[in-house]
């Protein structure tokens, strides 16, 4: 099997693209169907359909045209620049509706071809079955293109002096000295859906653009072949139309007779010739270019890899064209050609438009690997993009939502697959560039009270050593925050492979437990000195830590880091208890201790709330949130829990209130102790240091707090510290 293949046949910008292209274009549409587009839309309109699919494939040609002068073309065309683009999956989700509709178009020209050859009214063929006729010419076209495509090509030079003959002779021509006005006429259809059959006449460039592995100088003859191409079959389809209305002005005569073209030319049988010849063209086009896609999914591993095994020194794909002919033959027993052609549309659109997307994307980001030698504006693929979707849900938002199904289940199965791909890609490019333009905007944003996430730095060292703050921060952060776990290496023990191992080993244990994170190593001369430059440093512009978590410590370095902390706008959260298995998955109760007079007690709901939503640190959401408040001299119970409720129905926030007092011989602490002795988490604030307070003082007071809550089941200080209004999250 071969997996690296040369340049096949080496054809030029002529043979290679502009005919395959050009001759794919100027085919069955035109003869069959441009009167039929006449007599329904009228001649204003059928020019602007003309205008504006054409405008379509240009944008797109262009588009085409800069990526392919932007990369080392191989075998499979627009499947390759995109697959190369977005990478395998979305390759795949394109390419092989791609693949497909290629081969379905060659059911679309070859039933084109039997209904011109049954219909010409000459002798003996009018009996025939136009569908028997269909299928004794895909045999034969599918021999030829299979087993030499340049002999395929070099025949379309004689069919392209045929189709020339066909336009000379309808030009010349005239109104039919006799027309049989037609039994009933169908009423007109609107714009869209005549759009709808019109497109497939503009989407040959794919056929020229599909010979990519088999052209010598792609980034050549791409570009220039493929913009000649539109060019050329936009000048001959705005002139039929015009002539055509001037031949024939009675639309029911145009809606029905499907042959006006023969009828309207000075000789009739070069149209014949021509009908015939432009059909057979796109048919071999469209076959020469869809099994070239089957056999780059193939090579890809997308497909089945026996269908990527090329013959001869020239690559053929055999294998693959028998699928193709198969394909094809499906199509051209089931469909009709006005059915056929609004599938293909939305095929090619979404492909037209993913390749528009791509260079715009491309050009915007403006990443030192985008070098093509044609170089489009941005501003021109974005409209290209924007017109093929726009196109895509005029003709038809059904069927525009099933083409983009078919292509989500195929980006599903094959992103289920895992395939490694051997190139890289514009989706890092992507993110990276979308992320700099958020980080932009926010940056220019004042923080709002309403819109207040954690952005949680989260101090774990190997989270399997502190699992029960590691699942603390998952439950708070939801998956749904910004979340980092960070670990710090004394410099004396540092190393490059030891830093390695210890950020692999956190990200598995994140994995593992499906905790949304990233991971910092940090190495410093001490612990506390590298949690200080983490808390200072750590952080892209606006996307700061807003919120720090640490485990159970103590001492005046502890304390110390804290008070630095919390000057530095921080908020810290600390557990008494940092070990131990994770939360209870159902149950249980998280005490919020109140006294309502700082911003810790809305800073303490709000992380309740956020602990309460369940998730990936296995707090479950049927867990109750409790309101407790302990009792000053000279409050009333009553008057309390009526205060708390009111505020908690206001604050649309469901929790129980606990009004309590001390009994007598108790400190508060052994009251508070009693009420949360069977709680899940205890959740109490943490006062900021006082000004002038010494590291020491301030790790006295710690050190009280964490005796006196010992008997605590788990207890979570935290202090307020950010410049935010915490209250105002529960008055919006």
């Amino acid at each position: 099997m071969k997996e690296q293949t040369g340049r096949g046949y080496a054809f030029g910008t002529f043979q290679g693209v502009f005919t395959p292209s050009i001759l794919t274009i100027i085919g069955v549409v035109m003869y069959l169907r441009f009167g039929w587009m006449l007599g329904h839309a009228g001649l204003a309109a059928s020019l602007a359909a003309v205008t504006i699919g054409s405008a379509i494939t240009l944008l797109t040609g262009l588009s085409i045209s800069a990526l392919a002068t932007n990369m080392r073309m191989e075998g499979g065309g627009a499947y390759f620049m995109l697959s190369r683009s977005f990478g395998a999956e979305a390759g795949a989700a394109l390419g092989i509706p791609l693949a497909l509709s290629q081969a379905v178009g060659v059911s679309f020209y070859v039933a084109g071809f039997a209904e011109a050859l049954v219909n010409s009214g000459l002798p003996v063929v009018g009996a025939w079955d136009p569908r028997l006729v269909g299928f004794a010419t895909l045999s034969v076209l599918a021999v030829v293109a299979t087993l030499n495509a340049n002999i395929a090509l070099k025949s379309q030079y004689f069919i392209m002096a045929a189709i020339a003959a066909s336009l000379v002779s309808f030009f010349l021509g005239g109104a039919p000295k006799t027309l049989s006005p037609p039994e009933s006429v169908p009423e007109a259809l609107g714009f869209w859906p005549v759009f709808a059959v019109f497109f497939p006449a503009v989407t040959g460039i794919l056929s020229g653009v599909g010979m990519s592995g088999d052209l010598k100088d792609p980034r050549r003859s791409i570009p220039a072949g493929t913009i000649a191409a539109v060019l050329t079959g936009y000048a001959i389809y705005m002139a039929v139309p015009i002539f055509l209305d001037r031949f024939v002005s009675d639309p029911g005569v145009l809606r029905t007779d499907t042959m006006i073209l023969a009828k309207c030319a000075r000789w009739t049988f070069p149209i014949l010739l021509g009908v015939w010849a432009a059909t057979l063209s796109s048919a071999v086009g469209s076959f020469l270019c869809a099994p070239r896609v089957v056999q780059a999914l193939s090579r890809d591993r997308v497909l089945p890899r026996v269908l990527g095994r090329g013959w001869g020194a020239t690559d053929d794909p055999r294998l693959a064209s028998a699928v193709c002919f198969a394909i094809a033959a499906v199509g051209l027993w089931f469909g009709d050609i006005n059915a056929i052609a609004p599938i293909l549309t939305m095929f090619n659109l979404s492909t037209y438009a993913l390749l528009n997307l791509s260079a715009g994307l491309e050009s915007v980001m403006g990443n030192p690997a985008w070098r093509p030698t044609f170089r489009v504006k941005a501003v021109f693929s974005i409209a290209g993009f924007a017109m093929c979707a726009g196109a895509m849900f005029m003709i038809s938002p059904g069927w525009t939502f099933v083409a983009l199904g078919c292509e989500a289940g195929i980006y599903w199965v094959v992103k289920r697959r895992a395939l490694q791909a051997r190139w890289g890609d514009m989706r890092t490019g992507i993110l990276a560039y979308a992320a700099h333009l958020v980080l932009r905007m926010l940056d220019r944003r004042p923080p709002a009270f309403h819109t207040w996430r954690p952005n949680l730095l989260v101090f774990s060292g190997a989270p399997g050593r502190r699992s029960r703050l590691a699942a603390f921060a998952a439950a708070v952060s939801g998956n749904t925050s910004f979340a980092t776990f960070a670990a710090v290496l004394p410099a004396a023990a540092w190393s490059q492979a030891r830093e390695a191992e210890l950020a692999a080993a956190m990200r598995s244990w994140l994995d593992r437990r499906r905790i949304d994170a990233q991971v910092r190593i940090h190495s410093a001369s001490s612990t506390w000195t590298g949690v200080d430059e983490l808390v200072r440093a750590y952080g892209y512009g606006p996307l700061e830590p807003n919120t720090v978590l640490l485990g159970d410590s103590s001492g005046a370095e502890f304390a110390a880091a804290l008070m630095q902390m919390i000057r530095r706008r921080r908020n810290v959260v600390f557990m008494r208890s940092d070990e131990g298995g994770l939360f209870a998955d159902a149950g249980g109760v998280i005490d919020v201790w109140w006294r309502g007079k700082s911003g810790n007690a809305s800073f303490l709901l709000a992380m309740a709330c956020l602990l309460r939503r369940g998730g990936a640190g296995r707090i479950s959401s049927r867990t109750r949130i409790r309101l407790c408040h302990l009792l000053e001299t000279g409050e009333q119970e009553a008057n309390e829990r009526s205060r708390y409720a009111s505020f908690l129905a206001d604050a649309r926030v469901d929790a129980d209130v606990a009004v309590v007092a001390k009994e007598d011989g108790e400190t508060p602490f052994d009251r508070i102790a009693a009420t949360s002795a069977s709680s899940a988490i205890v959740l109490m604030g943490l006062r900021a240091p006082c000004d002038g307070e010494t590291p020491a003082a301030y790790a006295a007071y710690i050190d009280t707090l964490r005796a006196s809550t010992e008997n605590l089941p788990q207890a979570v200080f935290a202090c307020a510290a950010e410049d935010v209004d915490f209250k105002g999250i529960f008055r919006f």
